[in-house]
């Protein structure tokens, strides 16, 4: 039986878009595998890692049979990753094996029953639906996303939390150091919901998102969210436990505010990581009327010292940071200009952009 005929190009692509969360090696082998569903000319395409799940159907031709099975996801790719963009291939079932053909090359894989792939179990109560652009998802992410927490024992902070309310939309993401908050508005009211999205899932849909117009619809219910969009479903467990109180740590009141422009800021600050020790990030600012100065050194004795012309008239503030946490920051916005709200130097710094209440990035001060 064909299971499906078509393009390499194709097929690779409806791969590719479900195989991110599957794992070379599990402690369920059939894990590493996609479960392939035939229902006439469609072909459902499903992985798992028993807490995200990611299904796509495409319209890959061949047989019309009903038909299931699962087959090794990385082995599939690769191979087809090896034959040309334009050349039709072919998946065919014999006897508890898959046959995949393309041109004069002919591979036999191994496959597993369908009944043994272990579907998530979805919940039965899941919110109301509300829709954003992909591009306005996608982009909230990336302007918070590079704030999570890493392997943090809180797990809560390894992920992002997301708030939907009224008519906005916010994600904010805290490793303890430092705090991005990005918020869209919403077309419809929705009533008051609060997630915490996994940091693997968050990874996941960055890849998978694109920078179309094109509508992403969400729906989050107790223990887990579920995304729709280019005909892809994708579920994922939530993580559990509360989320600090992110408005406490927005700075309201700092009085010491500075605008300048993004870009020779975020060059200045690289060229001064240069000489930071690689456990050691500091950064020393000092700022006085008129100057910035930025000034990094090293157990070797090295030193970058770089000044930027400003305007600012507040008081003479010298305090240190994490340059790596400054230029996620500034790295992460597209705007020309930046505004940075200050107090002393024992307080949080605030980054904003000016005329622009969407984005606000929050970041501890250190000792040097």
């Amino acid at each position: 039986m064909i299971v499906f005929q078509s393009t390499q190009d194709k097929v690779l692509t409806a791969l590719q878009s479900v195989a991110g969360i599957v794992e070379r090696r599990h402690t369920l082998p059939v894990l590493a595998n996609v479960l392939i569903r035939k229902m006439g000319a469609q072909v459902q395409l499903t992985t798992s890692d028993l807490e995200i799940q990611i299904r796509t159907q495409a319209d890959l031709g061949g047989d019309d049979q009903a038909f299931a099975t699962t087959v090794g996801a990385r082995k599939l790719i690769d191979i087809l990753k090896t034959l040309p963009a334009d050349q039709r291939v072919s998946l065919e079932s014999q006897q508890n094996k898959l046959i995949l053909k393309g041109g004069k090359s002919k591979f036999t894989l191994q496959t597993l029953p369908a009944e043994d792939f272990p579907l998530v179990q979805e919940s039965p109560s899941f919110g109301p639906v509300f829709s954003v652009p992909q591009k306005t998802l996608k982009s909230l992410l990336g302007q918070v996303s590079f704030a999570m927490a890493v392997h943090d024992i809180r797990y809560y902070l390894n992920g992002i939390l997301f708030v939907a309310e009224g008519q906005k939309l916010s994600l904010v993401a805290t490793d303890g150091h430092r705090l991005a908050f990005a918020s869209a508005d919403l077309d419809v009211d929705v009533p008051k919901q609060e997630v915490i999205l996994p940091r693997k899932t968050v990874l996941e849909l960055q890849r998978l998102l694109s920078d179309k117009e094109g509508a992403i619809e969400m729906q989050f219910a107790s223990n887990q969210a579920r995304f729709t969009f280019e005909g892809m479903e994708f579920v994922t467990k939530l993580v559990e436990g509360k989320f600090p109180d992110y408005n406490r740590v927005i700075p309201r009141n700092h009085h010491n505010i500075l605008v300048l422009g993004r870009q020779p800021l975020l060059a200045a600050l690289q060229r001064a990581a240069i000489m930071t020790s690689e456990k050691f990030k500091g950064v020393r600012l000092s700022l006085e009327p008129g100057v910035l100065r930025l000034a990094a050194n090293n157990a070797d004795q090295e030193e970058a010292v770089d000044e930027l012309d400003i305007e600012y008239s507040g008081d003479p503030i010298e305090m240190g940071f994490n340059v790596t946490y400054l230029i996620d920051a500034l790295g992460n916005m597209s705007q020309d200009m930046v505004r940075i709200e200050l107090a002393d130097s024992n307080s949080s710094a605030l980054l904003t952009i000016p005329g622009n209440e969407h984005f606000k990035y929050v970041v501890m001060p250190m000792r040097i």
